[in-house]
């Protein structure tokens, strides 16, 4: 019987970005309070292990890498773009058992330790690209997962969903001339940061990308991801998926404006888990990226590893 394992650390507490900053150290309080009640109590915890440099470098300039290194300041913040992304003292070991928990739990599921695992970890990652932090986010640890799992596992097609309600501009980025390497997002446009238009398809149209207009509630949402993103989950047919799971959809969200509700995160994982199912023996990594209502967050994210763990092998 296996389960449904979480990765998480103290230390991603320790990233703080600012007392108004809305990716608070309280965001990941939230996610691991609604995963402590009773139905919750099968779930396997474990501590996120420190990522290595050589995993930040699958997907990040080894510049890049040194010089956020070197940035973290010894008390007080240091901005790494024009002023949403911003370094703690604590942020270095945040980040890197972002990294850390993202990688093992690639190697948990391809070792056959679990059906699936969720990182809850913080900060979020989609938004860094290959040579630059932006959006709150530092290193892109769900990019970071698939590319480790196609150089230390070797499999030939590993996908990453997005959920998040913004665009993962850093994954597409870091993915689009690699056609092994699939990106699939949904996101409020017009929106930040401005890309993931329908027509960025990718060297091998790799990246699927499907804009949601304001407003946009459960029904137009299901429909949208069944027309436009299954089919070609599908299609590229995974050996493994990786979730960026960001719960900022949510229509208690304040920093943007869509109208998903709890079931809808339910749904959409199960849609995902039964491709991988058919694909990939079930193989899901999970990893936390938005949410900025933590009533939301709470409630979003517990119905989604509610989902993950009903996985039957």
């Amino acid at each position: 019987m296996m389960t449904t394992l979480i990765y998480s650390h103290s230390a991603c507490f320790e990233h703080r970005p600012g007392p108004s900053h809305p990716e608070s150290p309280e965001r990941l309080k939230a996610v691991l309070s609604a995963l402590q009640g009773p139905e919750f109590s099968s779930l396997e915890w474990r501590d996120a292990p420190m990522g290595t440099r050589d995993q930040v470098v699958l997907i990040h300039d080894p510049d890049f890498v040194d010089q956020v290194e070197h940035n973290v300041p010894k008390n007080g913040y240091v901005a790494l773009d024009a002023g949403d992304t911003v370094m703690s003292p604590g942020s270095w070991e945040a980040v890197m058992r972002c990294v850390g928990a993202a990688c093992a739990g690639v190697d948990a599921v391809m070792n056959r330790e679990a059906d699936n695992v969720f990182c809850a970890t913080r900060p979020c990652g989609h938004h860094a690209e290959p040579d630059r932090a932006m959006g709150f986010c530092i290193f892109n640890q769900a990019a970071i997962a698939a590319a480790y799992a196609y150089e230390v596992h070797k499999l030939e097609r590993v996908a990453v969903i997005d959920f998040d309600v913004h665009h993962g501009n850093g994954t597409q980025a870091a993915f689009y001339s690699r056609p092994e390497l699939f990106y699939a997002s949904s996101h409020q446009s017009p929106l930040y940061p401005g890309t993931g238009s329908k027509k960025e398809t990718g060297v091998a149209n790799n990246i699927v990308n499907v804009p949601l207009p304001p407003g946009c509630d459960s029904a137009l949402f299901r429909s949208r991801i069944e027309a436009e993103m299954l089919p070609a989950i599908r299609q590229f047919n995974p050996e493994l998926i990786i979730i960026s799971a960001g719960f900022d959809a949510h229509h208690s969200d304040p920093l943007a404006g869509l109208n998903l509700q709890d079931d809808d995160y339910r749904w959409i994982t199960e849609e995902l888990m039964k491709i991988a199912d058919e694909t990939c023996q079930g193989r899901i990594v999970s990893i936390l990226e938005g949410g900025y209502s933590l009533g939301g967050l709470a409630s979003s994210t517990a119905a989604h590893v509610r989902a993950l763990m009903s996985a039957h092998h």
